[in-house]
């Protein structure tokens, strides 16, 4: 399959548009290399033809010292337009991976399941990888060496047409079987490129579960896994390897037939006199010259056929739309927020519903605790509140509004959850706390750290704020990363918070600690908590169990546990962790 021109080229105009001076500079250098390229050989004809003639001493050694300076200005030249392409290059596909994590971030969590993390790490780092290879070369290599190539059959055209209409035809050939060759191994290449995202996605969860894979002695098992995938990428490789031969043996054997052209040509108008010695050498020159582009754009060809692969795969990439359309912007109300479910109906695979016809409503300020055993749907409705899926029926209204309607990002800002695992990253406490919003001030944080208590928590940390925490939060506790987690949440002021048993792996110095902050936490403030101990049950005010998808029991904490033949009753007379397995 052959990539349209205009999709390398689009790619080009997005990211190169904000880059206007800089690109204009790099079109300013490469053009002198280029004009540099040409004239000096006139300069090497010039002195042949003058030290034949018997020209004097001091006018072949201003020549010579022409030449040379000429020669080092046009190096300075090209290594200014080098750099200046790289630089263009990297500013250019450093936006498009933003621009790319950026779009991933905004695909509903369908699209995440389906995917590895590895696979959008190959895509996102290592398709864009390829694109700035061709962005740094496409303007130095491509259109560098077109405009060379032109440049020299201009210049062979003026010393004589015959020279001109011979050579030009030759390029005319030459490129135009380059480009019937050119798209050979894009399939090839994608296919390796796919088979290498893979791998990467089946290192990263080989890698995250190196505990597990250890102990239960499952090392071999992994290793020919691996093997597998590797003597893939190796089948895909070769194969590719070998249509890139095709296009080197093709440039190589056209590149052959031109040097025998210009040496035939040459001998024969210095024979009949049409040329001299000098302009027969600056014949050869060009002609080799002319070998240079024609090798480059050969090579160019090759990475073109690495870039459709990328851009192939990026271009599929971007083209994937989330199933979760923006709202049109309503305002969700300050204070506590009501919450209310009404027949919802919600699968993660077609005919297979998770929830059914589930419908509850949660007064503002009111604290509900959530029951039920694995797979009974309790993870699923706090992803339906985030809104990270559209239901499959029924409607979900938030402070009396449809979740649908306020845009997400207004959306989650007023819902927050916390859960037994944080995600922390290798950044500082001051970034983990604010997410990076660097808008939010230090007094800010420390008073919400005051208001938690935690002052002496964050007295031990050897830089305060600037303490940089490790990837995954290596060095804390399950209690000092939830520490973290709460002050997010006070920094947000949400109207709903949802508690995934988020004391559940605290030690027991801090047990006592946390359980003051999300009395804290709770405090004007409606929230679900998904509890799995009897101890966080008794916070609540309602009571909601659920089973197979179904509200099987729902009321007020206080008269289910008076009713001796409710559910929540009979859970409590029971060990509740056991039960809820």
């Amino acid at each position: 399959m052959k990539i349209p021109f205009r999709q390398y080229w689009n790619l080009l105009v997005d990211y190169l548009r904000d880059q206007k001076v800089r690109f204009v500079l790099l079109v300013v250098l490469l053009l002198s290399s280029i004009g540099l390229q040409v004239l000096n050989p006139q300069i090497v004809r010039y002195f042949i033809d003058a030290a034949q003639s018997g020209a004097d001493t001091d006018a072949l050694m201003r020549a010579a010292l022409v030449f040379i300076s000429l020669a080092l200005l046009q190096q300075v030249v090209g290594v200014g337009a080098t750099y200046t392409g790289e630089n263009v290059a990297w500013t250019a596909t450093n936006a498009l991976r933003a621009d790319l994590a950026r779009h991933c971030l905004g695909l509903d969590m369908s699209f995440h399941n389906d995917r590895s993390p590895g696979e959008l790490i190959e895509r996102i780092d290592g398709d864009v990888a390829e694109l700035s290879n061709f962005f740094s070369r496409f303007v130095i290599s491509v259109l560098g060496n077109l405009l060379l190539l032109l440049g020299v059959l201009f210049v062979l055209l003026l010393e004589d047409w015959r020279l001109g209409i011979v050579f030009s035809l030759f390029a005319s050939v030459t490129l135009f079987a380059l480009n019937r060759v050119r798209g050979v191994a894009i399939p090839h290449q994608k296919a390796l490129r796919e088979a290498t995202a893979e791998l990467f996605g089946y290192l990263e969860e080989r890698l995250a579960g190196t505990e597990d894979i250890r102990s239960s002695g499952a090392v071999e098992f992994v290793l020919r896994g691996l093997y597998k995938l590797q003597y893939i990428i190796l089948k895909h490789w070769r194969t590719a390897s070998l249509m890139f031969i095709v296009v080197r043996l093709v440039a190589g054997l056209l590149m052959v037939l031109g040097m025998a052209l210009s040496l035939l040509l040459g001998f024969q108008l210095f024979k009949d006199g049409v040329l001299t010695l000098g302009t027969v050498y600056l014949v050869l020159y060009y002609v080799n010259l002319l070998g240079r582009p024609i090798r480059e754009l050969t090579r160019q060809l090759e990475q073109f056929q690495n870039i459709g692969a990328a851009t192939e795969r990026l271009e599929e990439l971007r083209g994937f739309t989330s199933k979760l359309q923006d709202g049109p912007g309503a305002t969700i109300p300050g204070g506590p927020l009501a919450l209310a479910f009404e027949d919802v109906t919600f699968a993660y695979v077609e005919d297979e519903a998770v929830l059914k016809d589930l419908s509850f409503d949660l007064a503002p300020g009111t604290v509900m605790g959530l029951l039920g055993r694995t797979g009974s749907g309790k993870t699923t409705i706090t992803r339906l509140v985030f809104r990270l899926y559209d239901t499959t029926a029924g409607c979900i209204s938030l402070g009396g509004v449809d979740i649908r309607a306020p845009r997400l990002r207004d959306l989650r800002s007023r819902v927050a959850m916390v859960t037994q695992d944080v995600q922390l990253f290798q950044a500082t406490v001051r970034d983990n706390i604010t997410f990076f919003d660097r808008s939010i001030s230090d007094d800010r944080i420390m008073a919400v750290l005051e208001a938690l208590e935690l002052m002496d928590w964050y007295e031990g940390l050897p830089e305060g704020l600037d303490t940089k925490l490790e990837t995954g939060g290596r060095g804390l506790s399950a209690g000092e990363a939830q520490l973290l987690a709460f002050t997010r949440i006070f920094l947000r002021d949400p109207g709903l918070v949802i508690l995934d048993e988020a004391s559940s792996r605290l030690d027991p110095l801090t047990e006592q600690r946390i359980e003051r902050a999300i009395d804290k936490l709770l405090e004007n403030r409606t929230a679900i908590i998904v509890a799995h101990r009897l101890g966080t049950v008794q916070r609540a005010d309602q009571i909601m169990i659920l089973e197979d998808g179904y509200v099987v029991e729902h009321g007020d904490r206080i008269q289910l546990v008076a009713d001796p033949g409710s559910r929540f009753s009979s859970l409590l007379k029971t060990n509740l962790a056991e039960v809820l397995a």
